[in-house]
């Protein structure tokens, strides 16, 4: 399973937190990490990849959307990624 970090502090984010958060369960994401830091927000998100079915640089976490007004860490396993991908194409949303 990969490993999820994250926090919201509305005195600022510090990538330093993040870091050791990350660092302290290195073992969940041996294939690769991201992280995403928001200072002047006080918003962090960081991910630890245990890649298992999508071995491509695509499955890189956190994940915006298109125009990267939202961000996301998950541990990847959507099943109904084909139902919710055509909803959201849908929608305007690009993939």
């Amino acid at each position: 399973m990969c490993g999820l970090a994250g926090f919201v502090d509305p005195g600022g984010a510090d990538a330093d937190v993040l870091r050791r958060m990350c660092d302290s369960m290195a073992h969940r994401g041996p294939d690769d990490a991201g992280a995403q830091v928001w200072p002047e927000d006080g918003v962090a998100l960081g991910h630890l990849r245990l890649s298992i079915i999508d071995l491509s640089p695509a499955g890189r976490n956190p994940m915006p959307n298109e125009d990267a007004t939202v961000w996301v860490v998950h541990n990847g396993e959507i099943y109904n990624y084909r139902a919710l991908r055509d909803e959201l194409e849908r929608a305007g949303h690009r993939f």
